[in-house]
C-alpha cells in the first residue's frame, strides 16, 4: 500500500511540475504581451512604470508559488524577511541552487532590481519582463557598474547571484568577483542570504522531469548585512585588492551558512 502512495504521489507532483511550468511561461507571456504593454500606454512616468512592472511581477511570482505550493510541488519558508525588506540602498547577494531562486526572493520584494545575464533577453516568455523591469544586463560591462551606482544612490535594493550561474551539485561555491566590484566602487553594504532545497530540483544538472523521490522545501535565510565600511578605505586601500578579500569573505559566508542550514534541514528530516 505505501509503495503504491508513493507511486501515485510521484505521478502526481511529475504532472503537476509541468503544470506549474506551462503557467510560468503563459505567466511571463500575459505579462509582457498585455499588462506591461497597457502600462506604457496608460504610464507615461518611466519611474513609475518601472516601480509597477516590478510590483506586478512580485504579485505573479507570490501566486506562482502559492499554486506550486497548493498542488504539491514544493513548499518553502523565509526566515528574517523583515530584514529584506528593510534594506534600502545595498546588495542581496545569494548563492543560486535552483532555477527558481530569484522567483521566491523577488516574491516577497516587490521593487527589487537585479542583475540578468543577457541570455534572459533571447528568452521569448522572460524577456519582456526584464525590459519592463528595467533590469540591468550583466553584458553591458561598459555602462553597468555605473548605473549600479546611481540606482543604489537612489535607494534601490539589488540582487545579484555572484556565482553567475547555478551551483553545480557536489561542487563547492565560486563566486565571481562582480558583486565585490560593485560593493567597493560603489561604496554599498551587502545583504547575505542563503538558499537551501532539501532535494535535487532544477539545478544545474536536472531537467524540469527530474522530480524528486520528495516533496522539495526551500529555505531562505536571510542572514547578517555587511558593512562596506569595515573592508574598505578608499583614501589608503586599493579596490581590485579590496574587492578580491571581500569576494573570499561573501564566499566563506555562504559556504558556511549554507553547510550550518543543511545540517539543521538533514537534522530535522531525520525521524
Amino acid at each position: 500500500m505505501n509503495s503504491i502512495k508513493t507511486t501515485l504521489n510521484y505521478g502526481w507532483r511529475l504532472v503537476m511540475t509541468g503544470l506549474c511550468f506551462v503557467l510560468f511561461g503563459l505567466g511571463g507571456l500575459l505579462l509582457s504581451l498585455v499588462w506591461f504593454n497597457l502600462l506604457n500606454l496608460v504610464q507615461r512616468d518611466r519611474v513609475r512604470r518601472r516601480r509597477l512592472a516590478r510590483r506586478s511581477i512580485a504579485a505573479s511570482f507570490r501566486a506562482f508559488l502559492t499554486v506550486a505550493r497548493a498542488l504539491g510541488v514544493l513548499d518553502y519558508r523565509i526566515d528574517n524577511l523583515a530584514a529584506l525588506r528593510q534594506d534600502r540602498g545595498c546588495l542581496v547577494v545569494a548563492n543560486h541552487p535552483t532555477l527558481i531562486d530569484y522567483v521566491l526572493i523577488a516574491s516577497v520584494m516587490p521593487e527589487t532590481d537585479c542583475v540578468v545575464k543577457s541570455a534572459l533577453l533571447r528568452n521569448p516568455f522572460l524577456r519582456g519582463v526584464v525590459r519592463a523591469a528595467d533590469y540591468l544586463v550583466n553584458s553591458e560591462a561598459n555602462t553597468l557598474l555605473n548605473a549600479c551606482k546611481q540606482r543604489l544612490n537612489q535607494g534601490d535594493t539589488l540582487l545579484i547571484f555572484p556565482e553567475g550561474t547555478r551551483t553545480r551539485v557536489g561542487e563547492a561555491i565560486t563566486l565571481q568577483r562582480g558583486a565585490a566590484n560593485i560593493a567597493v566602487r560603489c561604496a554599498s553594504d551587502l545583504r547575505v542570504v542563503i538558499i537551501h532545497c532539501s532535494e535535487h530540483l532544477l539545478d544545474k544538472q536536472s531537467r524540469w522531469y527530474d522530480v524528486p523521490p520528495n516533496k522539495p522545501f526551500f529555505t531562505v535565510d536571510v542572514r547578517e548585512r555587511v558593512n562596506i565600511d569595515d573592508f574598505y578605505d578608499a583614501a589608503v586601500q586599493e579596490p581590485a585588492l579590496v574587492a578580491r578579500q571581500l569576494n573570499r569573505h561573501l564566499q566563506h559566508r555562504l559556504t558556511c551558512g549554507l553547510q550550518s542550514l543543511s545540517g539543521i534541514n538533514d537534522a530535522s528530516a531525520q525521524p
